[in-house]
């Protein structure tokens, strides 16, 4: 007589005891973790698949995407407490720390929200989260119209397959490449590539910049690398010929497709970065009058920046390199304190309008925590950014940097930057002490 009441006791217990797991769930928004994300480049192939697309088994001699149109990068979810948390966005060995984050409930649709703001570069995630999955768009401002719709699946950690076919070679070492074969103005650039069995890492260094931290694999006689940042959404693919060549197609986001073609080369170099942009005759000094982010107008003849070692960051708010390279010039300075040394950066910007601008620029300035001056120079149109350097004979890259010696003299513009994902850029380190220790030794009498 006691079975029944027994029984149904026992199923109260599992009941409560399952609403309470659920209850004390500690995580008020997306769960902890690994989170395998993608951007869907191309339009016909948004599918949600939850189980990652398997790498088809040949290329298309046309270059259509092998990948189905999907760039796809990993970030990892971190609590710090039970309420705050931060997104980790994984390239190779880089983490890129993101933590402006809302979370919200749209009550029109009955589903949890999610802003991923990337304040830096003036992009955002904005998405809606069911269960373990995140989906929307990933919108960058200063371009018109430029969405890239964006999912995400919780407790995946693979970048783009979890196959394991064996490759035909190992392609680490650097390699000459060339880009935009199929154009009459091709460009040459290095590839660094490190091969680990299927796991491929590495980075292209071209005459205006690296394309930062690459990650993804390499199976059979086909590789992939891609990379996401906030600004940059990079996607690699390439096949590996017969002859041990490379050829394949570099994806720029939804707006830039190109093909290229490598070549294993030790030997290979790219134009010295010193000789590419120069005063023109008759200059042997720079001089300009911009605002800064208080609209106060600051110029390189002004006294604070007389007698001093001055360099001039060429840059935009939009550029990965040109925050590499901010980062180095703040480190810089942190650890030469009192040496007679000034920076400016002279920024140009995506909005055509200055009001925009100026608002991008203090908000650069503040989360870059950047202790020299950020004056808004124009646009970022290189004819109209030259325009405001008539003394140049081009600006070729962002960034630039120009050395400037106590008398007011230009001394060297570097041009690109070749950053912590490439060999180079303990070689630049080195060559930059040297050259300002030297320039900080000379007289000015």
């Amino acid at each position: 007589m006691n079975a029944i009441p027994s029984l149904t006791l026992l199923a109260f217990l599992v009941i409560l005891l399952d609403g309470c797991l659920v209850v004390n769930d500690p995580y008020t928004a997306i769960a902890p973790g690994y989170w395998r994300a993608s951007l869907q480049l191309d339009p016909k192939y948004r599918i949600d698949n939850p189980e990652g697309r398997p790498i088809p088994e040949a290329v298309d001699v046309q270059f259509e995407e092998v990948t189905a149109g999907e760039l796809p990068f990993v970030f990892e979810v971190i609590y710090e407490n039970e309420q705050d948390f931060y997104i980790d966005i994984i390239n190779g060995e880089e983490r890129l720390r993101v933590d402006d984050i809302k979370i919200g409930r749209d009550q029109r649709i009955s589903k949890d929200t999610i802003l991923i703001n990337f304040p830096v570069f003036d992009s955002y995630i904005r998405a809606t989260c069911e269960a373990n999955v995140i989906e929307g768009e990933w919108v960058v401002n200063y371009k018109e119209n430029y969405r890239i719709p964006f999912v995400a699946h919780q407790g995946q950690n693979y970048r783009f397959t979890t196959l394991r076919k064996t490759p035909v070679m190992d392609v680490s070492g650097r390699w000459e490449v060339l880009f935009e074969v199929d154009t009459d103005k091709p460009f040459p650039a290095i590839g660094e590539f490190q091969q680990d069995g299927n796991y491929l890492t590495g980075t292209f260094l071209t005459e205006t910049g690296d394309y930062r931290f690459l990650e993804g694999t390499i199976q059979e006689n086909k590789l992939y690398l891609s990379c996401f940042d906030g600004s940059h959404a990079f996607l690699f693919e390439a096949k590996i010929q017969e002859d041990s060549t490379l050829i394949g197609s570099f994806r720029s986001g939804s707006h830039y497709k190109a093909l290229w073609e490598g070549r294993r080369n030790s030997e290979f170099t790219l134009s010295d970065p010193d000789s590419l942009t120069f005063l023109k005759k008759g200059y042997d000094r720079l001089d300009f009058s911009f605002q800064n982010t208080q609209r106060k107008t600051i110029s390189l003849s002004d006294s604070a920046f007389q007698s001093k070692v001055c360099l001039i960051q060429i840059m935009g708010t939009w550029c990965p390199n040109c925050r590499d390279e901010t980062l180095f010039l703040k480190d810089y300075l942190a650890n030469h304190p009192g040496k007679d040394i000034a920076v400016i950066a002279l920024a140009f910007e995506r909005y055509q309008d200055q009001e925009k601008a100026l608002k991008v620029l203090r908000t650069y300035k503040e989360r870059m925590d950047i202790p020299y001056e950020v004056l808004y120079a124009g646009s970022y149109k290189k004819e109209e950014a030259a325009q405001s350097l008539p003394m140049l004979n081009q600006i070729l890259s962002y960034p630039t940097l120009i050395f400037i010696d106590k008398k007011g003299q230009v001394r060297k513009i570097h041009t690109g930057f070749s950053g912590p994902a490439t060999s180079e850029y303990e070689a630049f380190k080195t060559e930059f002490d040297t050259f300002i220790n030297q320039l900080l030794a000379e007289s000015i009498k």
